[in-house]
């Protein structure tokens, strides 16, 4: 089957569904790393995104933007900066699957017993929450700023950028 849109899964209700010791079958998480570059120096800038809206993050949207920053972020050396990611899918998204075609109407239970499998996993942000953080040399800040702004147009979320340290250097 196909799998369904995002938007499907980007509004937050009802309690989080994150049990994994008494599911099974769910997907692993598409996420590969959540720290990236130079992960021992200490970095003078730093800047974070974060959501203006409450939503959850699918686990291959969250990928997805860790891909496109670090792959822009890459150009400066692996040692310029460290890029990292601030959330991590817990929540256990379900889908009740329905039979397609020809005679599915036989196959298919409707909503009967509807609890649904396990489909995706996806991160619960909340408004205000920091997504991603670049630390980085004052000379490359305005890399470092673009690298964001592409990962965030691939979430589901509006963002804004904070400078959480080193404004004073940025000219």
């Amino acid at each position: 089957m196909a799998r369904k849109p995002g938007h499907m899964y980007r509004k937050v209700t009802g309690p989080a569904y994150t049990r994994r010791e008494y599911m099974g079958g769910i997907p692993g998480s598409k996420v590969v790393h959540y720290d990236m570059g130079n992960l021992k120096e200490e970095f003078p800038v730093s800047i974070s995104i974060i959501a203006k809206e409450s939503c959850q993050i699918r686990h291959s949207a969250i990928e997805s933007a860790r891909i496109t920053a670090n792959k822009y972020l890459n150009e400066l050396g692996r040692l310029n900066y460290h890029f990292k990611i601030r959330i991590h899918p817990h929540h256990v998204l379900r889908e009740n699957k329905q039979a397609t075609g020809a005679g599915a109407d036989r196959v298919s239970q409707g909503m009967r017993c509807a609890f649904g499998k396990a489909v995706s996993t996806a991160a619960r942000v909340k408004r205000g929450q920091k997504l991603m953080t670049v630390e980085i040399e004052p000379k490359n800040f305005l890399q470092a700023k673009e690298s964001l702004r592409k990962a965030g147009n691939k979430l589901p979320t509006p963002i804004s950028y904070v400078i959480d340290r080193g404004a004073e250097l940025i000219s």
